[in-house]
């Protein structure tokens, strides 16, 4: 089974929750071990947030990026 990397990343947010919890519970909420673990978590939910916001390709962007040159690949400027 394959899984898409939003789906990974998902998992992994919810491991770093998890570890980050946990951290703070041991060391305490105010440790820079807390922040640390709390400060992952948000790195990852920023890279979450900027996935979704990557548009996907067409079939015609993904041609003219392997044709440059093609003639309907061209862009003028005015």
């Amino acid at each position: 089974m394959t899984t898409t990397p939003s789906v990974n990343i998902q998992e992994k947010i919810q491991e770093e929750l998890e570890s980050a919890r946990t951290v703070c519970d041991l060391k305490g909420a105010t440790s820079g071990e807390c922040a640390a673990a709390w400060d992952a978590v948000e790195e990852l939910q920023a890279e979450a947030s900027h996935q979704k916001q990557v548009k996907p390709q067409n079939s015609f962007e993904r041609y003219c990026d392997d044709n440059p040159d093609a003639a309907e690949c061209r862009i003028y400027e005015e």
